[in-house]
């Protein structure tokens, strides 16, 4: 069912919605004249892969074979490192060739080159921050020569694909296109490969959108508030993911078995203390330009997210360890994950691998997954390793210290089908590319810019540009490290992969066949000499430079805890009073972690052995920790309204699990999100509010009683649903935790409506809340309120993330799928994330879910959200969606005979 048919409203001639809308209206007439089933069924299936038979594939030095399952997964056997990924190439070409284009091209900034002049402040941003420059220099200067040859293989087989394909011939898409402009993909490079690790790198950047989003708080909420809403990290609640350790003061390296060794520095943390109304302008239009860069792993990097966990043999029935891994990411078809096996028949010192698991199509070699001897799985560790400066410009000089120094700039020339190029000049400064460029907004500063009171201003003149540090804009070897990973056998050569892996950084839990566990935290994180990375850093003041980064061997890690299992889920990585370097202030805050830790206890503790299927239930765990909290205060309020009532009673003797079929976890989410917009999302900047929320509120530089003030202004939100606040996520859970025994606190005072009182205290702000959201309920869901369902509100639709987001509705239907209607929720092990402060919908999902066996490789079990195939109508577009949706896994084979039970495609690739 396709989840959008609206064409998209053509305001202008020109630029990529104009012509997309060309398109269907082409298509339209030739429908008109008879020939569009003709076209649908032609061009569709014209670009459906090979799978069976023999295709000869220059540059192999012996024969491949490719065998597919009935979902098409494929599993490649080779007998050489090089003939293995010239076929990875190749096939992941047959199935995923568009989503690699268009990957590429928005990782060097070109998708002008394709979509035209609506992309060209999307390029513009792009090639400001200079992804593919740095994936050059690293391509050029860092990675090893066994890696290049493996990349050179890889583009080698992805050409030896496109070697006389074009339009529809590649896919669907392209027959599209080409109703708009003659574009024709190029082949493929190696650096087209290496920049995707920087796309990566950008969605797990950190706490770039709460650094901005900090400042913009100034302009409405008092720094007592501001702290209120970014409480500190529940040590005494919710476990860090390394219990024990600290730094071995005779080594100088991370000891799991040292005594800690302090607490973490990072300044004085007051980097922009003061006034900071004139810089709200220029982080609010920087937020704005930030969530129109496409999120390919999720939104604005709000709510990515991951599980993972191992578990020894010693509380598994198999006596082997378990892992589990399912990446939070943003939902898009086809999924980011492609499913495969690179198999050496042979393993020797010329074919060294035999692993499965996830790819990134793109890029050679598998991300998470096993080979023979080694398992392993990624959450995303949430490192501050971005930082925001203000720089004082005079022309085309910046200040530092007390000289200044000559701003850095290049040219750079964005091509537009359909239009003329555009040139742009990049500027930098020595943190680096002023990204405050990109914005006509920023080039006006207001009145007052946020600045440490010990660190004086320099006159502001003009105003304050915005420069980016972050760690990715500097050449790294994660590329390296991916097929180290791939090929690695023990702990120790593991954790030297890791070290590698600097962007992004990542949790990386391991388990090996010997029936070892471990953990290890990698990447280039920095160390401030001042300011701890929450707000803008005075750039001319040269104390708030980065001054190193973390030493490897001084990063947590474990091996064989006590415990006998780790969980990893984007909490926090150890206790900040117990290790010297400040990680990051934000952290997730532990809700899941801490829900995974008490389900594998609990398992424990009552003497049972842990199993696939037990690994699999707590996945799929619906369970809502704010719903635990809030609900038993929810039904102690009066409620004298019947209708209000009705809907009361659904939570009298719920689980607080969030099935789709859960009328009370329809009301809870409701009420939830409610008491959200009434006791914080009403009250916080129209920076940060949902666009076109509109509110009467106070002038901003008003400080009269609500009763004392003679007039209020309109305001309207500007905020992305899916980045808006408050969103309802665990921190919101330890804000309202905090408040909650304070039944007045001021958080709870909401002003009047034209229908209701104002509330003064927690009770009269929940009752409304209860109200708000039965008749919000009733307008999505009807009027009987025993009918509601939690999945009918909470819905996925799976969207082509091109042409299927914005293209006309007509396209949509060839290439979207859904509704789906799910269970679980923000925070839940199950996440199915939504925004509350946007709506119901589900914005990102566990992207894929694993379980393996280590050892007894073949009863291992994996799913993806939607097939191994981009293209449209494929039996293997979406053909694991449903199982996906029910929580299912499918059987996972590796070893031969296991692969060729399950073979029904077999392709051989000759030289």
């Amino acid at each position: 069912m396709p989840a959008n048919t609206t064409a998209s409203s053509p305001k202008k001639k020109k630029g990529r919605r104009a012509r997309l809308l060309v398109i269907v209206l082409v298509l339209a007439l030739v429908a008109g004249v008879g020939y569009g089933t003709y076209w649908s069924i032609s061009t569709v299936r014209a670009s459906f892969p090979q799978t069976n038979g023999t295709v000869k594939l220059d540059g192999l030095s012996g024969p491949v074979e490719v065998r597919r399952d009935n979902y098409g997964i494929p599993q490649i056997y080779a007998d050489s490192d090089e003939d293995l990924f010239r076929a990875q190439g190749f096939v992941q070409a047959q199935d995923r060739f568009w989503e690699m284009d268009v990957r590429r091209h928005m990782t060097a900034g070109r998708l002008s080159e394709m979509f035209g002049s609506g992309q060209v402040e999307t390029d513009a941003f792009l090639r400001t921050l200079g992804w593919r420059q740095v994936a050059q220099k690293e391509y050029d200067t860092l990675l090893t020569p066994e890696t290049k040859k493996y990349l050179q293989a890889y583009a080698d087989g992805v050409n030896g694909y496109l070697k006389g394909r074009e339009g529809k011939d590649l896919s669907v898409e392209y027959a599209a296109l080409a109703f708009s402009n003659d574009y024709k993909p190029e082949k493929w490079t190696p650096v087209d490969s290496v920049a995707w690790l920087k796309a990566m790198a950008w969605d797990l950047r950190g706490n770039m959108q709460d650094e901005i989003d900090r400042s913009l708080l100034t302009s409405r909420l008092s720094d007592k508030q501001i702290k209120d809403l970014y409480p500190a990290y529940p040590y005494d609640r919710n476990k860090p993911i390394v219990a024990k350790g600290g730094i071995d003061p005779a080594t100088g390296k991370f000891d799991p078995a040292a005594k800690p060794s302090g607490a973490s520095g990072g300044g004085s943390g007051n980097s922009a203390a003061g006034a900071a109304q004139g810089l709200n302008s220029q982080l609010s239009a920087l937020s704005e330009t930030l969530d129109t860069i496409p999120a390919l792993l999720g939104p604005s990097g709000n709510g990515i997210g991951s599980n993972s966990w191992v578990v020894s043999g010693a509380y598994t029935t198999t006596n082997k360890p378990m892992l589990a891994n399912d990446p939070h990411l943003a939902p898009s078809l086809p999924s980011l994950w492609y499913q495969m096996g690179l198999h050496c028949r042979t393993v020797s010192a010329t074919c060294q691998y035999d692993t499965a698991g996830y790819t990134f199509s793109g890029l050679p070699g598998v991300i998470i997954g096993h080979n023979q001897d080694i398992a392993w799985g990624f959450t995303n560790l949430g490192a501050d390793v971005t930082d925001l400066y203000l720089e004082k410009l005079s022309g085309d000089r910046y200040q530092v210290g007390n000289e200044e120094k000559a701003l850095k700039t290049r040219q750079e020339v964005i091509k537009v089908a359909g239009g003329s190029a555009k040139t742009i000049t990049v500027r930098s400064t020595g943190h680096g590319p002023l990204v405050s460029d990109r914005s006509s907004e920023l080039e006006q500063v207001g009145e007052k810019a946020p600045v440490p009171k010990a660190a004086p201003a320099p006159d502001r003149g003009a105003g304050y540009a915005v420069a980016l540090q972050w760690t990715a804009l500097q050449p790294g070897k994660s590329m390296d490290a991916v097929f180290e990973l791939n090929r690695a056998k023990d702990f120790n050569s593991f954790r030297a992969a890791a070290k590698n892996f600097e962007v992004p950084s990542q949790n990386l839990v391991y388990a090996d066949v010997k029936g070892n566990i471990g953990y290890q935290a990698p990447g280039r994180i920095p160390v401030r000499a001042e300011g701890d990375g929450t707000k803008p850093a005075p750039g001319w003041d040269p104390r708030y430079k980065w001054k190193r980064y973390i030493p490897f061997d001084e990063l947590p890690y474990e091996y064989n805890p006590e415990r006998g299992y780790i969980v990893t889920a984007n909490q926090s990585v150890i206790d900040a009073k117990k290790y010297p370097y400040l990680l990051t202030k934000d952290y997730g805050y532990g809700a899941r972690s801490q829900r995974i830790n008490d389900l594998i206890e609990s398992k424990i503790q009552g003497g049972g052995k842990i199993s696939t299927e037990d690994m699999r239930t707590m996945q799929m765990d619906n369970s809502s920790e704010i719903a635990k909290l809030l609900t038993p205060y929810l039904l102690k309020i009066d409620v004298s309204d019947s209708y209000v009532r009705e809907a009361q009673k659904l939570l009298e003797g719920w689980d607080y699990t969030q099935e789709p079929d859960s009328g009370a976890a329809a009301y809870f989410n409701g009420v939830w999100r409610n008491v959200l917009k009434l006791a914080f999302g009403n009250k916080l900047p129209k920076e940060l509010r949902v666009e076109g929320e509109c509110l009467s509120v106070r002038p901003a530089d008003s400080s009269a009683p609500d009763d004392q003030l003679s007039e209020r202004v309109r305001e309207c939100g500007q905020r992305d649903t899916e980045s808006a606040q408050p969103d309802g996520g665990d921190r919101w859970y330890e804000v309202v935790r905090r408040i909650l025994e304070d039944e007045k606190n001021e958080w709870w005072q909401s002003p009047a409506s034209r229908t209701d009182k104002a509330t003064t205290t927690r009770d009269e702000l929940l009752a409304r809340a209860m109200e708000d959201a039965r008749w919000e309920l009733t307008a999505e869901l009807g009027k009987d309120a025993s009918s509601w369902s939690w999945g009918r509100l909470h819905q996925l639709t799976l969207k082509n993330q091109t042409l299927g987001t914005e293209g006309p509705g007509f396209l949509q239907f060839v290439l979207n799928r859904g509704p789906w209607n799910l269970g679980g929720g923000e925070a839940a092990v199950n996440a199915t994330g939504w925004n509350a402060a946007g709506g119901y919908g589900v914005i990102w999902v566990p992207s894929m879910r694993m379980v393996v066996n280590v050892g007894d490789w073949d009863k291992s079990r994996w799913i993806s959200l939607t097939g191994a195939s981009g293209h449209a109508y494929s039996a293997h577009y979406t053909d694991q969606t449903d199982k996906w949706a029910k929580g299912e896994l499918l059987d996972w084979a590796y070893g031969d005979a296991a692969v060729k039970a399950k073979t029904v495609d077999t392709l051989k690739l000759t030289p």
